[in-house]
């Protein structure tokens, strides 16, 4: 399928998909004419890309678990072994934030919440 056909099975933009192209995320083949021409299966990869963005992977996170993921014989495991360690980093974003929190809220019962005094 050509770009114009995969952004429309996709939903997601040309430019978009040149994007990820450029990043190794999915490949195409070049015709004569100069055309990409994309596997039908490129859409399923799309979708991946997109609803792992959406789960807060970044597109190096996606580059770098992608190939070991799609490349299993038995993706399933592979891909909770994945979203396991996502879970975990962002249970310890969480715990610090957490922190973050309860700092600022301190700080807003103390006389000089900076704790810069004017000389």
């Amino acid at each position: 399928m050509q770009i114009g056909e995969l952004a429309k099975a996709s939903g997601v933009s040309c430019d978009a998909l040149r994007f990820y192209e450029r990043r190794g995320l999915i490949r195409a083949q070049r015709r004569p004419n100069g055309y990409r021409h994309y596997a039908p299966e490129t859409a399923l990869l799309v979708g991946y890309i997109r609803a792992a963005q959406q789960l807060g992977f970044s597109l190096r996170d996606i580059a770098q678990e992608l190939p070991a993921v799609w490349q299993h014989p038995d993706p399933a495991p592979a891909l909770q072994r994945v979203l396991r360690a996502k879970l975990a980093e962002i249970d310890q974003r969480i715990v610090a934030l957490q922190a973050l929190r309860q700092g600022l809220s301190e700080r807003l019962d103390q006389d000089c919440p900076m704790g810069v005094r004017a000389v």
